[in-house]
């Protein structure tokens, strides 16, 4: 049940911004930010999951591509013992292998920011592409974004019956991400703590304790992308308290 905040520029001459919240279950190890996957994908930074060994964020700055995965509920009925990590798929997108067919594996929404091909008149940018790939256990779906601010939890992008994106989402459209700031999170880590206001357990919450919904997750770091068409910059930072909100220095 994490939540991410992505602003997609009108214009290819500006930054992708995405800021990402994790929700897990606090016991579950995992590895921060860095080149966690030396021999299968060297240039690789994310966050990496110690028991599967896949990743909840991941970016190669080479190729100017950043993934970041979501749980979704799904009609999933195969057994646990046939399930592959849905971590796979974020460090798959970051290879350029798109999901295809019914992945062995439960219910995902996958935010994908990619640079594509170089700017082919003189001068030009490339284009940024940003999309959100959603698997219910029925179908695949990519959905492109279009200009402006979004924001997704478990359910849709912009989903008007999850109460924290009805809540929160107009506070981060109008704080727009200052494109020549070095430190453009700061606006949008504000906002997170005027959300912290509301108690953790409370369906409108952004900084989360999950468990009275049945999840043992709680809100436990976070990450801001920059993906732009010099490559892909990502800070991190992680709470001192699961589900408990504190100044952050994101680095």
């Amino acid at each position: 049940m994490c939540t991410v905040i992505i602003h997609v520029p009108v214009s290819s001459d500006e930054p992708t911004r995405v800021l990402a919240i994790r929700d897990e279950d606090p016991g579950r190890a995992w590895d921060p930010l860095g080149r966690r996957w030396p021999e299968e994908h060297p240039d690789v930074v994310g966050v990496r999951d110690q028991r599967s060994g896949g990743a909840w964020l991941a970016a190669d700055s080479s190729t100017g591509r950043f993934a970041v995965l979501l749980n979704r509920a799904d009609v999933t009925e195969l057994p646990a013992e046939g399930l592959r990590s849905r971590g796979e798929v974020v460090l798959d997108s970051v290879a350029g292998r798109s999901v295809a067919g019914r992945p062995r594996m439960h219910g995902f929404n996958l935010v994908e920011v990619a640079r594509t091909s170089p700017g082919t008149a003189a001068g030009t940018s490339p284009d940024i592409v940003a999309a959100i790939v959603t698997w219910d256990g029925d179908v695949v779906r990519r959905t492109p974004l279009a200009p402006g601010t979004h924001m997704i939890a478990h359910d849709d992008i912009d989903d008007p019956e999850t109460a924290r994106i009805v809540e929160w989402l107009p506070a981060f459209e109008a704080q727009v991400p200052d494109a020549a700031s070095a430190e453009w999170w700061r606006p949008w880590l504000e906002i997170l703590a005027r959300s912290s206001a509301l108690d953790p357990t409370d369906e409108r919450a952004i900084v989360r304790d999950n468990r009275p919904y049945g999840y043992p997750t709680l809100s436990l770091l976070v990450c801001a992308a920059t993906i732009a068409s010099t490559g892909v910059d990502v800070r991190y930072g992680e709470l001192t308290e699961p589900g408990r909100w504190n100044a952050l220095e994101l680095g």
